[in-house]
C-alpha cells in the first residue's frame, strides 16, 4: 500500500496553493455573517413571502391626493406593528421637466379651447389642472421647487398569514382615509422585500411625480421626543416610548391645566407630579374639595388644613400681604380691596352698581376705623390690626342705603356661617406641602371658601419669593362666578412673577370653558394635559385645542392614565406611569384605599 500511495503521489503533483480555484474552494468553506443571519428557507407566494416562521407582504403607493398635509404619514410610522418602510427619491433634471410641462400646458389649453368651441360647459377639472401645471412651471423656473420621482414601499410582517393580512388592511384603510391608495406587489414579493431592506435597492421601480413641497410632507421624523431633558417625569411618550420630562419653571410660564372625565386619572397624575416636585424642592399648596390629597400629605409630613364651619382654622379676607420692597403699598391696598369686592359679590349674590359703590366706600371706611389707609405705613402692620367681617357689617349698618347689604351680610357675621371668615387668620404656610380641604364645607359656601383660600394663598405667595405650585382641584366651581373666574385668571397671568405655577384641574369642562375666563386660563398655561373625555365634552375640547379627528377618537377610547400632553405648540400621546411605591401613595382607587385603611387598623 505504501508503494501504491507513493506512486500516486508521484503521478499527481501537489496543487499550487496560489491557484485561484483553491482560494475559491477555501472561501466557500468559511462561515460568514450571511450564513449566520440567513433564514433556513424562503417560500415565495403570489403576493407574500414566508421567511422562516415570519410572513411578509409588500405594498406600494400608486396615487396621492391633490394636497398633502404635514405629517400625514406619521400615523403609519407610529403604528405598533412590525413594518419596514422605504422611500426612494430620484431627482429629475429641471430642463427636461419644463419641456414636459410645456407640452402638458399646450394639450390642456387645446382641450379647453375645443370644448369651448363646441359650446360645452367649462370643465373645472381641466381648469384646475391648467392652474396647477402653470404654478409648478413658474416655481421650477424660479428655482423655488424641484421635481422628483418618489417611490414609497411598505413591507408588513406577521407571525401568521392572518396577522399579516390584518395589519396590511389596517394600514391600507389609514392611507385611504387620507386619499392615498396602494397596491400589493403581486408576483413581485421578492423584489418588494429586497426594496424595503436597508440595501438602497429600488427593485420595484414604482414611483410618482412629486415636487419639493408635497415631498417634504412625507418627512418621517415628526414624532420625536417631547422632552426638555430635565425636570419632572410626566409619563411615557406612547409614540416611541421615550420619557416626557419637563421643568415647568423653565417655560414661558409654569401654569398647567388638566381636563378629564371622572375616573380618567387626573388626580393620580397631579399627585404624581406633586410627589416628584417635592423631591425637587418645590413647595406645593393645594385646594382639595374631595379629600383626595390627605394620605399623600400625611405621608410626606405636610400640613392638612380642614376648612369647615366647625373647624378651628380661620381665614380673614381683610388680611393684607407682607409687601415686598419692589411693590407700591398703595397698589397692594387697592388690589386687596378689589379682591374683597369680588368676594362680597359671591357672598351676597346680585349687586347693583349703586351697591357696588357703597361696598367700595364701606370697605375703605372699615380699614380706616383700624387706622389703615393708603397713606399709612402698610409694610409694618400686625395681623391683629386688620378688621374682620363684623367690622364691615357695623359700617354698613350705619351707612345710608346700605341696610339691605347689611342684612344679607348678617349670616356671615352672626349666623351659621360666621365662624369661617369672621375671625383673625390663624393659618401658616411654612410647610413644604399644605392642603386646604373643603370637603366638609357647605355646598353653598364652597365657592366662597375656595375664593378666600385662594386669596390667602395669593397673599402669601406675594409676600415671599419661593418656588411654588398652586393646585386648584375642581376649578369649575370657581369659574361659575364671574369674579372668582376673574381672580383665577389674574393669578394665572401674574404668578410667574412670583416664581409660582398654577395647576387648574376640572372634570366639568363645558362649565369651565363657558366662563369668559376659561379659555384665557388655558392659553396662559404652557402645559396642558387631556385625559379620557366624555362624548358630550369632546367637541368643546376638540375645538379649544384644535384636535384632529384621530386625536378626538384617541381621547374617547383612552384607558385610565392615557391622553394627550401639550407643551407649548407641541403635543404627544402620553401614558402616566408610576413606581409601586409611588402608586401606593397617590392611588385614588376606592378599593385600594379601603384595603389600605383595613391594614392600618389591623397594625
Amino acid at each position: 500500500m505504501f508503494n501504491l500511495f507513493s506512486k500516486k503521489k508521484s503521478e499527481s503533483p501537489p496543487p499550487d496553493i496560489s491557484s485561484p480555484d483553491v482560494d475559491k474552494v477555501f472561501q466557500e468553506g468559511v462561515a460568514t455573517v450571511t450564513d449566520l443571519i440567513a433564514p433556513a428557507a424562503l417560500k415565495m407566494n403570489t403576493n407574500f413571502i414566508q421567511v422562516g416562521e415570519t410572513f411578509a407582504k409588500t405594498i406600494f403607493v400608486t396615487t396621492y391626493p391633490r394636497y398633502l398635509q404635514t405629517a400625514w404619514f406619521s400615523p403609519i410610522i407610529n403604528l405598533d406593528v412590525p413594518i419596514d418602510i422605504s422611500m426612494f427619491v430620484h431627482p429629475m433634471e429641471t430642463a427636461e421637466v419644463m419641456k414636459s410641462l410645456r407640452r402638458s400646458i399646450t394639450q390642456v389649453e387645446s382641450q379647453i379651447h375645443l370644448e369651448a368651441e363646441a359650446g360645452k360647459v367649462r370643465d373645472p377639472i381641466l381648469e384646475t389642472a391648467l392652474r396647477d401645471i402653470e404654478d409648478l412651471r413658474d416655481k421650477l423656473q424660479q428655482g423655488t421647487e424641484r421635481f422628483f420621482k418618489y417611490g414609497l414601499y411598505i413591507t408588513v410582517y406577521g407571525n401568521s398569514k392572518e396577522e399579516m393580512e390584518k395589519s396590511t388592511q389596517f394600514i391600507e384603510s389609514l392611507l385611504e382615509s387620507r386619499l392615498v391608495y396602494v397596491k400589493e406587489a403581486v408576483f413581485r414579493s421578492e423584489q418588494g422585500l429586497v426594496s424595503t431592506l436597508p440595501l438602497a435597492n429600488d427593485e420595484l421601480g414604482v414611483s410618482n411625480n412629486m415636487n419639493s413641497q408635497p415631498l417634504s410632507t412625507t418627512f418621517p421624523f415628526v414624532s420625536s421626543d417631547l422632552s426638555s431633558g430635565r425636570g419632572v417625569l410626566y409619563g411615557i411618550n406612547r409614540h416611541n416610548n421615550s420619557l416626557i420630562l419637563f421643568d415647568r419653571f423653565e417655560m414661558e410660564n409654569a401654569n398647567m391645566v388638566i381636563f378629564a372625565k371622572s375616573g380618567a386619572g387626573k388626580s393620580y397624575a397631579v399627585k404624581l407630579e406633586i410627589l416628584r416636585s417635592l423631591m425637587m424642592g418645590t413647595e406645593v399648596i393645594i385646594i382639595d374639595p374631595e379629600n383626595e390629597y390627605q394620605y399623600l400629605c400625611e405621608a410626606v409630613g405636610g400640613s392638612f388644613i380642614n376648612i369647615s364651619l366647625s373647624s378651628d382654622y380661620r381665614l380673614n379676607p381683610f388680611d393684607l400681604p407682607k409687601i415686598p420692597e419692589d411693590e407700591d403699598p398703595q397698589d397692594v391696598f387697592r388690589n386687596n380691596i378689589a379682591s374683597l369686592i369680588g368676594l362680597l359679590r359671591i357672598m351676597l349674590g346680585n349687586i347693583t352698581p349703586e351697591e357696588d359703590a357703597i361696598l367700595d366706600r364701606a370697605i375703605h371706611e372699615t380699614y380706616a376705623v383700624k387706622d389703615i389707609t393708603p397713606d399709612a405705613n402698610l409694610r409694618s402692620l400686625a395681623h391683629d390690626r386688620f378688621p374682620i367681617m363684623s367690622d364691615l357689617y357695623e359700617v354698613l349698618r350705619s351707612m345710608e342705603g346700605a341696610e339691605d347689604l347689611a342684612t344679607r351680610l348678617e349670616k356671615y357675621t352672626q349666623g351659621i356661617f360666621a365662624g369661617f371668615i369672621n375671625n383673625p387668620s390663624n393659618i401658616s404656610l411654612e410647610n413644604q406641602m399644605v392642603v386646604f380641604n373643603i370637603r366638609d364645607m357647605e355646598e353653598e359656601l364652597r365657592p366662597v371658601a375656595m375664593y378666600v383660600v385662594l386669596h390667602f394663598i395669593w397673599n402669601e405667595i406675594r409676600s415671599k419669593l419661593k418656588k411654588r405650585l398652586i393646585v386648584v382641584d375642581e376649578a369649575w366651581v370657581m369659574m361659575q362666578h364671574e369674579d372668582a373666574g376673574s381672580f383665577m385668571f389674574g393669578i394665572a397671568k401674574r404668578c410667574r412673577k412670583y416664581y409660582a405655577g398654577l395647576t387648574t384641574i376640572t372634570q366639568d369642562i363645558t362649565d369651565f370653558l363657558a366662563s369668559r375666563y376659561g379659555k384665557p386660563i388655558v392659553t396662559n398655561s404652557s402645559i396642558q394635559l387631556l385625559l379620557k373625555q366624555s362624548p358630550a365634552a369632546i367637541d368643546v375640547v376638540g375645538d379649544t385645542f384644535y384636535l384632529t379627528d384621530q386625536e378626538r377618537f384617541m381621547l374617547l377610547e383612552s384607558n385610565v392614565g392615557e391622553g394627550i400632553f401639550f407643551a407649548g405648540t407641541k403635543h404627544v400621546a402620553i401614558q402616566i406611569v408610576a413606581s409601586y411605591s409611588e402608586d401606593q401613595l397617590v392611588t385614588s382607587n376606592p378599593a385600594e384605599i379601603l384595603e389600605r385603611k383595613e391594614e392600618r387598623k389591623n397594625q
